[in-house]
């Protein structure tokens, strides 16, 4: 299988089938190892199968992919692609724009914000 750069990835979204729909892009995620689900809870990420928590700087969002609605333009959600420090891959959806959940939003800021603090040491 030929690997692509996220910017060739993202330059032929049009090209590619499963770029279409949310749900098409998480089948395609789960067929590519990501088949953990995540929920943002009060003490960090959650792992919908293990049940462990993990804090901001435990994380690394692999990609992010944004959807608008095909009937209503505000209609929007964003899937993030995660990995853990502890090696697991999957996958985190929310609202994007005004109906995002706050808890989420503020966490992927500190997620963000570590990755950019730890980036710039290397």
């Amino acid at each position: 299988m030929e690997t692509q750069t996220t910017t060739e990835f993202m330059e032929n979204n049009d090209q590619i089938p499963h770029m279409k729909s949310l749900s098409l892009c998480l089948n395609k995620m789960v067929l590519e190892g990501y088949v953990d689900d995540f929920k943002i809870g009060d003490n960090g990420l959650r792992s919908l199968k293990t049940e462990k928590v993990y804090k901001p700087e435990e994380i690394n969002v692999v990609n992010f992919f944004r959807f608008e609605g095909q009937s209503d333009p505000d209609d929007n959600t964003i899937m993030y692609v995660i990995e853990t420090n502890d090696g697991l891959k999957g996958t985190l959806v929310d609202a994007y724009g005004p109906y995002s959940d706050r808890k989420l939003s503020e966490f992927m800021q500190q997620v963000e914000s570590f990755q950019k603090k730890t980036q710039k040491k290397d």
